[in-house]
């Protein structure tokens, strides 16, 4: 296969190692092959976001021998979206992802799916801070967008799977598909995909299951791709410029009215000028000096009030769950907490696992910290793994409310 290159010089390119050996290549096609696990030849559509992970995706599929189509969604005004220092591609996606594939050597479709991702993601992340929690827009659009819409489409173009650029692993056991921690933890997104259904994770493929980052740059420059050198998103897709609080203030004014900062304790220790300037854990910007350090514990967006008090407050003994979805043995979620299910629950992308058991409470689907969990938000997703199995994901849910461990 000749060398792909793309045309024009977007990014600058740093010295990125390419594959040391054809041998090198080899392996990373046959590790694509057997994570796709159907016959040379079969339809795959591969989702191209424009950035390296999902171009290696196409390009190791179509070096596999299956017939692959490329697919980008248009999910928010590209034009619009501002270039800042350390993102030089912002704004480039879509423009990446055609020339890319077209070196492939794949076809390529670009659909316009704005409107669906204001619905399903722009609105809700919006809606949620004015509720006072802390939404996680990526698995939104993953749960909607991605594995709801996209899906149809690419049983629609006749593909037997959807392969994407996500660092995680699909294992199958029996008659089911688990998802599992990709081998490169440090890149593990298995976090943002725990709404994946049964019948979706069927569905998809994820070719980059067995490889780290630098192995995943090395091929594109083998393949001599200059996406090989575009920096990693770092920003929300739509708040390219890390300010998503004008972007909520635009949508959502109401949100920025004014209100009090209160101790846990009832003392009145400020003013604030809208509860969308503040979430969980919060301690930098509260304004306020009592001579201890204090953090945001709660937010009770009817009453426009931010509570603060000290660390230890921030600790939680119980959440519970909603929107939850199910990969376990266990029939359902309510199935595993009616039984006790002992988990390992992780409250943030950023946090390692905690010891935890599910519960029912009041018939909602709970989780119970054998310690206590610091700094664990309504909105935030609670993702379960299992403790005799730490790589495999059981599920998990968004978080309804907690009970503090503390009490003032």
């Amino acid at each position: 296969m000749a060398a792909m290159s793309l045309v024009e010089d977007i990014c600058p390119v740093p010295d990125i190692a390419p594959m040391t050996s054809q041998q090198d290549m080899d392996a990373a096609v046959e590790s694509a092959r057997a994570a796709v696990g159907l016959p040379v030849g079969a339809r795959v559509v591969a989702a191209m976001s424009g950035g390296v992970d999902s171009t290696v995706v196409a390009a190791l599929l179509h070096k596999a021998g299956y017939d692959v189509v490329g697919v980008t969604l248009q999910l928010y005004d590209h034009g619009a979206a501002l270039k800042k220092k350390g993102a030089c591609c912002a704004g480039q996606d879509i423009h990446d992802a055609r020339l890319a594939a077209e070196a492939i050597g794949i076809p390529h479709y670009v659909l316009d799916y704005e409107s669906r991702f204001r619905d399903a993601v722009i609105d809700q992340f919006a809606d949620s801070y004015l509720k006072g929690q802390t939404p996680v827009p990526c698995i939104r659009c993953n749960q909607t967008v991605k594995f709801r819409d996209l899906l149809d489409v690419a049983r629609d173009l006749g593909a037997e799977a959807m392969a994407t650029g996500h660092y995680v692993r699909r294992a199958v056991a029996g008659d089911r598909s688990q998802m599992r921690k990709a081998i490169d933890h440090s890149r593990d997104q298995s976090y943002f995909l725990f709404a994946t259904t049964q019948d979706q994770l069927d569905y998809l493929r994820f070719p980059l299951a067995d490889l780290e980052k630098p192995q995943v740059r090395g091929v594109a420059a083998s393949l001599g791709l200059r996406i090989a050198a575009k920096p990693d998103s770092q920003d929300i897709c739509f708040v390219p410029t890390g300010d998503y609080r004008t972007l909520i203030d635009r949508l959502r004014p109401q949100g920025r009215e004014a209100g009090e900062i209160v101790h846990m304790d009832g003392r009145v220790l400020g003013a604030h000028a809208g509860i969308t300037d503040y979430t969980i854990g919060q301690r930098r910007g509260l304004n306020v000096a009592v001579g201890e350090p204090l953090f945001v514990v709660r937010l009770e967006p009817e009453a426009r009030r931010v509570v603060v008090g000290p660390r230890e407050a921030l600790l939680t003994a119980r959440l519970t769950l909603e929107e939850t979805n199910w990969l376990g043995d266990e029939a359902t979620i309510h199935e595993a907490a009616a039984a006790g299910a002992p988990v390992l629950a992780r409250v943030r992308s950023t946090r390692p696992p905690s010891p935890a058991r599910l519960a029912l409470v009041e018939d909602q689907v709970a989780v119970l910290f054998d310690q206590g969990e610091e700094g664990v938000a309504p909105g935030q997703a609670c993702v379960l793994y299992d403790p005799a199995d730490p790589d495999r994901v059981l599920g998990g849910g968004f978080i309804r409310d907690t009970t503090a461990a503390f009490q003032a």
